[in-house]
């Protein structure tokens, strides 16, 4: 990017919000997405994944946004994978052989839609050779968590797809109906914890650890009876019989993983891949700071990224920046994190935007330290 015969680096933010955990925005069905959008449009490049994205039915597409899966994005973070931008992806579609063949014939048609009406690139799909056997679980924080009992399956299917020609991952297992009824109306209120997102993120972590491919999930359920008092926020999720379309969008155009400099010292960095050391900012809830990019980039040996943490995004979870060590920002709002990103990409020091500028103090030497023996 050139600027006044100038050369200017891109500005690269990372917006998180982790899922499973009851987050007051990016905790249900897509309702961070507004979010992402206004951010993108203050930055060069914005790095997410798909618990901000995917809006189930809906979706937006960003040409400056990186849709990365959350193990992916760690890996990234920590310096061990770079991210290589794709004009498109072939992708694959990979089907639980627990679900029923009427909801298997909406997932294909949702996949079909897509080829048709988006002109998306999907290899022929996989069924698992034997039930994933999703199971749900909830932490005494109230997040909640899963597991499968035939990972084997699944990776045997993923790889079948990538035989095919696939070169991004797209899931959909069969998920129990029997979840808690009071803490499913809760989230369909727009008041609880997402009782599927800690599983969905078990699967699309295996694929992606495993094979090193983006990959990201869609739950197969059947469609839950008609709840005139739903909350917009989780509404995205009543109006289809599949939460497919936008996971097959956000992968169309996910960019690559590629091995770092971490694991191969001699591979250079090459100008289209983004790598670790070239993000500027982070932006995370200020009660979910454990996680592992935000601990990598804001704690960087060789060049730490501004840490900003949105406190009025609350989440089930109580560790705030400070606790860990970590020098972070506190905003209010997104509102308010948008505004210090603008500010920072622009180089304009925060304070200069408010009443509060203190005047410069003289830098006093430091007592002299005696050498021992004198």
């Amino acid at each position: 990017m050139v600027a006044n015969g100038f050369s200017r680096r891109p500005y690269t933010a990372v917006l998180v919000v982790p899922t499973g955990i009851g987050a007051a925005v990016g905790g249900y069905a897509g309702d961070a997405l507004p979010v992402a959008r206004a951010m993108a449009s203050v930055v060069d490049t914005l790095i997410t994944h798909p618990n901000v994205m995917n809006g189930a039915q809906l979706y937006w597409p960003l040409p400056n946004a990186c849709y990365v899966e959350g193990y992916g994005l760690d890996q990234f973070a920590a310096g061990r994978w770079g991210l290589r931008p794709v004009h498109r992806n072939r992708i694959g579609l990979v089907l639980d052989a627990a679900i029923e063949d009427d909801l298997r014939w909406r997932h294909l048609q949702a996949a079909d839609a897509a080829r048709a009406t988006l002109g998306l690139d999907l290899t022929d799909y996989a069924v698992t050779d034997a039930p994933l056997g999703v199971e749900l679980r909830t932490a005494p924080s109230g997040a909640t968590w899963g597991t499968i009992q035939r990972p084997d399956s699944l990776l045997r299917a993923a790889e079948r797809a990538i035989a095919a020609g696939a070169e991004a991952i797209a899931v959909v297992a069969r998920f129990p109906e029997d979840t808690d009824a009071e803490a499913l109306q809760d989230y369909r209120q727009g008041q609880g914890v997402d009782p599927l997102a800690g599983a969905e993120a078990v699967i699309s972590h295996l694929v992606v650890r495993t094979l090193r491919v983006p990959c990201a999930h869609a739950p197969a359920l059947s469609p839950l009876p008609l709840d005139p008092s739903i909350s917009p926020k989780s509404a995205a999720e009543e109006i289809g019989y599949t939460f497919l379309p936008c996971v097959l969008a956000g992968l169309s155009r996910a960019p690559q993983f590629v091995a770092g400099p971490a694991l191969f010292p001699g591979l250079g960095q090459g100008s289209a891949t983004l790598w670790a050391d070239q993000v500027d900012a982070i932006v995370v809830p200020a009660s979910a700071c454990g996680g592992s990019a935000l601990l990598s980039l804001a704690r960087g040996q060789q060049r730490r990224a501004l840490a900003i943490a949105v406190e009025a995004n609350a989440t089930a979870l109580s560790v705030g920046p400070e606790a860990l060590g970590i020098s972070a920002v506190r905003v209010a709002s997104y509102l308010e994190a948008i505004g210090l990103l603008a500010a920072h990409r622009a180089g304009v020091h925060p304070q200069a935007l408010t009443a509060q500028m203190p005047q410069l103090k003289e830098i006093t030497p430091a007592a002299e330290v005696l050498p021992l023996g004198r």
